[in-house]
């Protein structure tokens, strides 16, 4: 099925359809004890990957899924013509400390969780362009390095409420080139920032899926396609409660996604009744993208998958000032080849 292509929209087409050729992730043992974990590249056998601090923990991590994304892609370093790529540090440390180790021009990138969409966007969109031939879009985050920012040190033993969610101790990247096999990327939908007045910052879920439904509704208009396009619809790091507050969403506005929707955050652990709401954290949507979803796709499984990874974006400042929380969600087009044929 040839998708139409609107004039008007909040949707970019790459006519010359930038390929993913080729992924790295790197997770904890916590969330390679899932289903996901059969596809990550590296499991770590602990959440410190050998650092003195979680925060170089997690930059460590984000160094080794670029290198592996470069390394399977066969390219050396100096072919790879720009790194997009951000975390949920201040000031992005753990992607600004990451870049420096690579000498690879760098444009630093935060969309908090949707991070790993937008980096595939602005990546794809250069490459289109022929402004650059090969790019790595990559994001990560761990979950002690997060509580630490967000919310309470996890010294401090403060009691998690059932709506928290647990943020993912990972990192993906994914090398996208003019050239080559693999998915390619057939558009992009940039997102709006949505505020439904959240402002319970354990409450994640909730604060992202009016930003999530937004962005998707907005796609399947622009593009005149409907949820049984997609062989899945995936969205970044809603959780258990944040999934289902989407699919309400979304078929109020007259698509039912209920069939073919998944959340990174529902699948990445092994029983989400253990962690509750189930995963959070850029590295959420960066691990099961690159690994599970993308293996889906070069075996054929799957043909054509919408990725809308969700974005927090508040900070301590503005929740101890008692702002609510603004959100935002960016959805790309991956299909393969046999799928862009029709």
């Amino acid at each position: 099925m040839q998708l139409k292509k609107p004039a008007r929209g909040h949707t970019i087409y790459f006519k010359n359809m930038p390929k993913i050729t080729a992924t790295g992730t790197v997770a904890g043992p916590k969330e390679c004890a899932g289903i996901v974990g059969q596809y990550v590249d590296r499991a770590l056998e602990n959440d410190m990957f050998g650092e003195s601090t979680f925060e170089k923990a997690e930059c460590k991590m984000l160094r080794c899924a670029i290198d592996c994304a470069i390394e399977n892609a066969g390219l050396a370093r100096g072919r790879v013509d720009a790194l997009f790529s951000g975390d949920l540090l201040n000031q992005i440390i753990s992607a600004s400390f990451a870049a420096r180790d690579f000498e690879i021009p760098f444009l630093g990138v935060y969309s908090a969780c949707s991070t790993m969409s937008e980096s595939i966007m602005l990546a794809a969109a250069m490459v289109n362009a022929g402004y650059i031939k090969n790019a790595v879009a990559a994001t990560g985050s761990h979950f002690a390095s997060a509580e630490r920012q967000y919310r309470y040190p996890l010294e401090q033993g403060t009691t998690r409420p059932p709506q928290a969610q647990w943020t993912v101790t990972g990192a993906g990247a994914c090398v996208i080139s003019a050239r080559g096999g693999g998915a390619g990327i057939a558009n992009a939908t940039i997102g709006r920032v949505v505020d439904y007045g959240v402002t319970d910052v354990n409450n994640m879920g909730a604060a992202m899926a009016p930003a999530c439904a937004d962005t998707l509704v907005q796609h399947f208009r622009d593009t005149d396609t409907s949820p049984e396009d997609y062989d899945m619809i995936l969205s970044g790091d809603l959780g258990a409660l944040g999934s289902r507050i989407l699919k309400d969403l979304c078929w109020e506005k007259g698509f039912d996604i209920s069939c073919n929707h998944v959340d990174c955050g529902e699948i990445i652990y092994k029983v989400i009744e253990d962690e509750f709401q189930g995963g959070s954290g850029a590295g959420c949507s960066a691990v099961v993208f690159n690994s599970y979803v993308m293996s889906m796709l070069k075996s054929g499984l799957f043909r054509r998958v919408l990725f809308a990874a969700t974005g927090a974006l508040l900070s301590t400042v503005s929740s101890g000032q008692g702002e609510s929380i603004p959100c935002i969600s960016h959805a790309v087009q991956i299909e393969t080849q046999t799928a862009a044929r029709g």
